[in-house]
């Protein structure tokens, strides 16, 4: 799955801000700039017709990614600013608000732009901008994207432009129909994943050079490693530099056991016990193919069981409609590939079950992705509970997991129902 469908896929399937536990760090570069946040939406300068919209949108305070970026954004005199932040914790709707603001409504022209990489996250972008912007009924948007055709000659009206670089790049200079030196400002959303593209950082670049030198620069990306700093530094004058400190998976406060079968219809049976011991509120279950997700996936329905199943050949809209299910509680248990193994957060998700262990192409243990599989347990400070069904010829592989994180994976009968009783007590 590229990082541009995971991201589309947290997009869509975060509805409500995730409340990071990850401390944010300013790094200041320019010391002309005053360094303030806020706590609630009505101390910052926007019009209430965008307090409406924010208000419309259900957020009834700044998450902490807001409270430090808002200002900056909303400064005067405007201030360029590179901020990381991952899906769902606000950043879309803090740059959508400083667009709305900036914007001049009496003015018919394009004056701010922003870049994503794909249409799909261009078009989430356009949703978040009419829905914040609801009440500013004389703010309008258009879509520089490859399926939105336009004539040459075609004048735009519209204030706000949200594209996909390389169509974006056609309106400047082939079909001149987009002035980028009107613009005033310009928000490049998805950096790590425009690096990642093979184009896109060039296509990016030119069209930063040719934007006027007061023009406000916002650059967000979901990390902020050695090729973001390279490509932000390229294209930033003088930012301030939001980060979050990394988030450390821990395992902590997840109980990790491991039991052992002799076949796929015993690793089976093992899993029934467990489901039948536990009062679960909801499960994750992690195979390491498709054909086996599919096969676990029937016998679990065929048995009564409430069971959606997440693989990588679906549609990034189907996925996140499942995982949107999941959340709100239409099926118990989400069987799926690795795909899913990162950044799906459901608070109620308290039991992992690995049928059968993640192995890389060498046999050997993918340690990273056993982490972040039995992470969905653990989210939010929850305590959770994790249990690897595994056959006997890959029982070495459980102790390298134990002896790589140096942690105690417990051994369980599968068939002693009255230590899994103690267990779910």
């Amino acid at each position: 799955v590229s990082l541009a469908e995971l991201s589309l896929m947290n997009k869509l399937i975060h509805t409500s801000l995730v409340e990071s536990k990850q401390h944010v760090e300013i790094l200041q570069r320019d010391p002309r700039s005053p360094l303030f946040s806020i706590k609630t939406f009505e101390e910052l300068p926007l019009k209430k017709e965008l307090l409406q919209g924010v208000y419309m949108m259900g957020f009834n305070r700044p998450s902490k990614i807001q409270e430090q970026a808002l200002p900056l954004m909303l400064a005067y005199p405007p201030q360029n600013l590179i901020a990381q932040s991952q899906s769902g914790t606000g950043k879309t709707a803090a740059f959508v608000l400083a667009m709305l603001s900036r914007a001049s409504a009496s003015e018919k022209y394009p004056q701010c732009l922003c870049l994503a990489p794909t249409y799909e996250l261009a078009l989430q972008i356009g949703q978040v901008v009419r829905n914040i912007g609801k009440f500013c009924t004389d703010i309008k948007v258009n879509y520089a994207v490859r399926e939105n055709r336009v004539l040459k000659g075609t004048v735009l009206e519209e204030q706000i432009i949200i594209g996909t670089p390389g169509t974006t790049l056609d309106w400047c200079f082939k079909q001149r129909i987009l002035d980028l030196t009107k613009i005033s400002l310009f928000v490049l959303d998805e950096a790590d994943i425009m690096i990642d593209t093979q184009g896109l950082s060039f296509q990016s670049i030119r069209i930063h050079r040719a934007l006027p030198k007061n023009c406000q620069v916002l650059l967000f990306s979901a990390t902020y490693k050695e090729p973001v700093r390279d490509f932000a530094e390229r294209i930033v004058i003088d930012p301030i530099v939001i980060k979050l400190r990394e988030e450390e998976l821990t395992l902590s406060n997840i109980r990790q056991y491991f039991m052992v079968c002799q076949s796929s219809e015993e690793q089976y049976k093992a899993l029934c016990n467990l489901y039948g011991s536990f009062t679960i509120g909801q499960a994750m279950i992690f195979c390491q193919t498709r054909r086996l997700a599919v096969w676990l996936s029937g016998k679990m329905s065929w048995d009564g069981h409430q069971v959606a199943i997440l693989t990588a050949e679906l549609t990034v809209v189907q996925r996140a409609s499942i995982i949107q299910r999941f959340r709100e509680g239409k099926e118990k248990v989400l069987i799926a590939t690795n795909v899913c193994a990162r950044g799906i957060d459901v608070q109620q998700v308290t039991t992992v079950v690995n049928f059968g262990l993640p192995i890389d192409q060498d046999g050997q243990p993918d340690f990273e992705t056993y982490l972040h599989r039995i992470g969905r347990a653990g989210r939010f400070g929850h305590r959770g509970i994790a249990f690897s069904v595994v056959e006997r010829d890959t029982v070495g592989l459980v102790h390298k997991i134990e002896e790589y994180f140096q942690t105690t994976i417990k051994q369980l009968d599968p068939y002693d129902m009255d230590e899994l009783e103690k267990l779910a007590a």
